[in-house]
């Protein structure tokens, strides 16, 4: 049985009901299941602090599986950064586990009481609730801790850290990965707010005992299996030796510096003259040096491994992973050139349980505002500090990228629906500003990675530097991206199945082969474009308008150098990208 919990942490009450028993919800998952359920359950004008929202939790329509790089977890509830529908997307062990312990959703409702804190501990018998008030205050990691020493540490861990129960926008939840550590994170949207708001602090899932998957078929499962993990293997950006295992995400830094889109001290300059420092070539002759990871699986399934582990110049642990967009945002966003002080920033954002992208956007305006100088590590740190502490200064960063240019005075603020922008310049990778603007989450490059084909020239080459063709290919991506999401896919596998069309085809016949369905490819596109128009429907019942679907003027009347161009899609095309 396919199981939907609700904990209600008001009357504490845990209720498990059949999946197959909502006609809405059944043939969901991940992202899907997370927007249909807060799309038909959560009042949209309700506050998204209060009693009326609800956290859902989703993995994968194929979580549990052996299904390569199937091991995302979406979140979803209103978003209390943007005001409207969210789902954060997360890698780790949670949504492996739950998988196999049968259960596609849980719905965390109501509110407990104030003060109060509980952790939800999840495995074969069911749920239960208790107190978590001796966590309170703790940062992650000391959390995670002391959840392993008390269930051991196989488990899975949901935590939120001081940000989470301050209910700041920024905060995250974080996940722990394959070595048990709180450094995957939902970071996008402030939906660790969401689950402080609740009082719950953690959430426990042990898998131990669990009942075996069934399938439909598990031989045609195998072969579909065999070809996605086929493509991923001998697709150039994906392969063994490939960019991204052998220098993670952060490969992109020089590609992306040369392409001019790489959004410098808050998104002025389109280069930055200290990319090279801190590169994702220059991280990993760190990393080997100081007897690091380069390659790490920070995902159940994964069989990319473009994690990594970084250690401080004493070869200690310090963080994992360092990934390009945290490297872009507390970096050439910030004018900041030393990977030891971005990876200490990353940390402390693990740790504080905050959106690296947010928190960096934030502290990039703010040096705008003269609240710090471009390029002070130092000063950088001490802000994410402040946030940890809940100061008043701490409040406003850590509340976001458009309070802290409203409380500051600062005209050029990079954000859509209230969302920072993450590691790409909109004007020079036009494709990505589509997304950017147009997309139901905010300003999100994993809603429709245009980068793909505009930079990679993944699935064909759309130039990024003119508009021509933009809106198609972010809508084509957003569609193909929700259902990718809804089945629990990273959304690296993208690279490989737009050009190996084995790889492509391999993806219904998963799930075809997991559920005894007949999808076709069209199907697939199909349930995309539902998930898309449910969250898009939710944002307008909650109030957003065409209006909410622009980037910030400066894009489209300061021309970025090098290449002197501005963001030129015109109104008219980007409010075509839902007619579908």
């Amino acid at each position: 049985m396919s199981k939907l919990m609700r904990i209600n942490m008001g009357t504490k009450e845990i209720r498990v009901e059949n999946l197959s028993d909502h006609a809405d919800y059944s043939h969901f998952g991940g992202r899907g299941l997370t927007s249909m359920i807060v799309s038909r359950e959560v009042p949209a004008t309700c506050h998204p602090l209060g009693m009326k929202n609800k956290l859902v939790i989703a993995p994968g329509l194929l979580s549990g599986t052996p299904a390569v790089n199937s091991g995302r977890l979406s979140f979803g509830a209103k978003s209390p950064l943007t005001g409207g529908i969210k789902e954060s997307n997360v890698g780790g062990t949670a949504a492996f586990k739950l998988g196999r312990l049968g259960i596609r959703a849980i719905v965390v409702e109501g509110q407990g009481e104030p003060g109060k804190w509980y952790c939800l501990v999840v495995n074969k018998d069911g749920a239960s609730l208790h107190s978590a008030d001796a966590y309170k205050g703790l940062g992650n990691y000391d959390v995670v801790d002391k959840l392993k020493e008390e269930h051991g540490d196989k488990v899975g861990t949901l935590t939120i850290g001081p940000a989470g129960e301050m209910k700041m926008s920024c905060a995250s939840i974080a996940v722990a990965d394959p070595k048990g550590r709180p450094t995957r994170h939902a970071g996008r949207g402030g939906l660790g707010a969401v689950m402080g708001s609740k009082g719950l602090k953690a959430v426990v899932i042990d898998d131990t005992g669990a009942e075996k998957i069934e399938y439909a078929d598990f031989d045609a499962f195998k072969r579909a299996n065999a070809k996605l993990r086929d493509a991923l293997q001998t697709h150039d950006v994906t392969k063994p030796g490939g960019g991204l295992a052998v220098f993670g995400t952060n490969v992109l830094v020089n590609i992306i510096n040369e392409a001019g889109a790489f959004p410098t001290r808050n998104f002025s300059e389109g280069r930055f003259e200290g990319a090279e420092k801190i590169s994702g070539e220059a991280m990993h002759d760190i990393i080997k040096e100081r007897g690091g990871s380069t390659t790490h699986a920070g995902c159940t399934t994964c069989i990319i491994q473009c994690s990594n582990i970084y250690h401080d110049k004493d070869k200690n642990y310090l963080t994992s992973a360092l990934e390009y967009e945290t490297v872009w945002a507390h970096g050439g966003n910030c004018g900041i050139d030393d990977l030891d002080s971005i990876a200490q920033i990353d940390r402390l954002c693990d740790d504080y349980g905050l959106d690296t992208i947010e928190v960096g956007g934030a502290i990039g305006v703010a040096m705008a505002g003269g609240v710090k100088e471009f390029g002070d590590a130092k000063g950088a740190i001490e802000l994410v500090h402040e946030i940890g502490k809940g100061t008043p200064l701490g409040r406003i960063l850590g509340s976001g990228a458009a309070l802290t240019g409203q409380a500051f005075g600062v005209e050029d603020v990079p954000v859509v629906k209230r969302q920072s922008m993450p590691a790409y310049d909109p004007r020079a990778v036009k494709g990505q500003g589509v997304t950017y603007a147009t997309t139901p989450m905010g300003a999100d490059h994993t809603a429709g990675y245009a980068v793909a084909t505009n930079i990679m020239k993944c699935g064909g080459y759309v130039d990024p530097l003119k508009p021509d063709g933009q809106v198609e290919l972010s809508r084509n991506l957003q569609i193909a991206t929700a259902a990718l999401d809804s089945a629990g896919f990273c959304i690296f596998i993208a690279f490989a199945i737009l050009d190996i069309p084995a790889g492509l085809e391999a993806i219904p016949e998963m799930l075809n082969a997991r559920y005894g369905l007949n999808m076709t490819l069209d199907d697939v596109t199909r349930h995309g474009q539902e998930i898309l128009k449910t969250e898009r429907a939710f944002n307008a019942a909650a109030g957003f308008t065409s209006l909410d679907d622009r980037l910030p003027d400066f894009f489209k009347d300061k021309p970025l150098g090098p290449h002197n161009v501005v963001f030129d899609v015109p109104d008219e095309k980007l409010d075509q990208l839902y007619n579908f």
